[in-house]
């Protein structure tokens, strides 16, 4: 038998729950029809050698032993070696070539993708199928692409490319996935054309956010991120700088939005006008209280509105990257708008996870 595998992993939106992740809190996120793509043909040795054409770059190792890294976010190499402690021998490698529709760092999950796309195929190159369960999947990516290189992301870009659709997300250990009823459409992407510098953003975040909980540790006994009160908290912001107290605040405000429009999305026909008005409302406190909106985000923001939009929100770590807007019956008009204030807007729609297609090749 002479299979080409192929394998694709969905790019995503981040709905409810921006920055949260890594905190333990919970997400909403919502897997889109951008992906990466990874096909191959297989070899009679170990080697793998990939052809990635968007990059105009290419890689060859030999997957059969500990792959060496040539720096920091080697996440292919990465992906292999997670994939190999956990179990899978790599006797027969392949020519691949590796195709994306998604923004690169910008936000929308591009390398998150690439590593549940390149432990997907990997794991299939020598098995033949996935492995068990999508959440499995989306655990040993999150330990190629975070743990391995010691960044400081959480697991929901995994998760969402994993197991696709709309998802409930609670990011505290063990982290459970709940799909959402909800059918959502009308969802543009506006890439700002802006770089952004993820683990730098997240870096500080987390950095700001962790000052300020070890005051409310420190001074409130049974203090619990998921269900102390703001009302309980804010005796106790004088403690912490500024840039703490900000984060701090706006996560409790953000928290309670994710919570309600958890239940909003558990309905299969929610109202639009309140979906649009929750994600600008978290936009608000994404861009005042955790400072990861960009001008030209705004900007972009602001045009969809006039567009008819309903809502929106930057999406990703911020600081550059992507933003969204939800405009269902005026896509296009607000993609227009999103390309006439110096970005680039895709009409964008939910789609499944983590998928592998084999042709039998004789």
């Amino acid at each position: 038998m002479n299979s080409r595998i192929c394998v694709s992993a969905p790019g995503r939106i981040c709905l409810f729950g921006e920055h949260q992740d890594f905190l333990g809190l919970s997400v909403i996120a919502c897997a889109i029809n951008l992906d990466i793509r990874i096909s191959g043909t297989p070899r009679g040795d170990s080697i793998f050698a990939i052809n990635m054409p968007d990059l105009d770059q290419r890689d060859e190792f030999d997957a059969a032993t500990d792959v060496k890294y040539h720096g920091r976010r080697d996440y292919i190499r990465a992906a292999t070696n997670v994939v190999r402690r956990h179990g899978i021998s790599f006797e027969r490698g392949y020519d691949c070539e590796i195709r994306g529709s998604i923004p690169i760092n910008a936000g929308a999950s591009s390398s998150s993708a690439l590593t549940v796309a390149w432990v997907s195929f990997a794991w299939a190159t020598q098995t033949g199928r996935l492995p068990d369960t999508p959440e499995e999947i989306a655990r040993l990516a999150h330990l190629a692409e975070v743990v391995e290189f010691g960044e400081p992301g959480g697991m929901m870009d995994h998760y969402t490319s994993a197991v696709g659709g709309l998802l409930y997300i609670d990011c505290r250990e063990p982290i459970t996935v709940d799909r959402l009823p909800a059918q959502l459409d009308g969802f543009v992407l506006g890439d700002s054309l802006q770089p952004k510098d993820t683990t730098g953003v997240l870096g500080a975040s987390r950095k700001a956010v962790e000052a300020g909980l070890t005051v409310l540790r420190r001074r409130i006994r049974d203090f619990d991120f998921r269900t102390t009160d703001l009302s309980e908290v804010e005796t106790f912001l004088g403690e912490m700088n500024d840039e703490s107290q900000r984060r701090i605040v706006a996560n409790f405000h953000n928290r309670e939005i994710c919570r309600e429009a958890r239940e909003l999305l558990g309905r299969p026909d929610p109202s639009r006008e309140r979906i649009g008005a929750l994600l600008y409302a978290h936009h608000e406190q994404l861009r005042d209280g955790i400072g990861v909106s960009t001008p030209k985000i705004d900007r972009m923001l602001d045009a969809a509105m006039e567009a008819g939009a309903l809502g929106g929100k930057v999406n990703g770590s911020g600081g550059g990257g992507t933003m969204f807007a939800y405009a269902p019956g005026h896509e296009h008009e607000v993609k227009e708008a999103l390309d006439a204030a110096g970005g680039r807007g895709l009409v964008v729609s939910p789609r499944s996870g983590a998928t592998l297609m084999a042709e039998d090749r004789g």
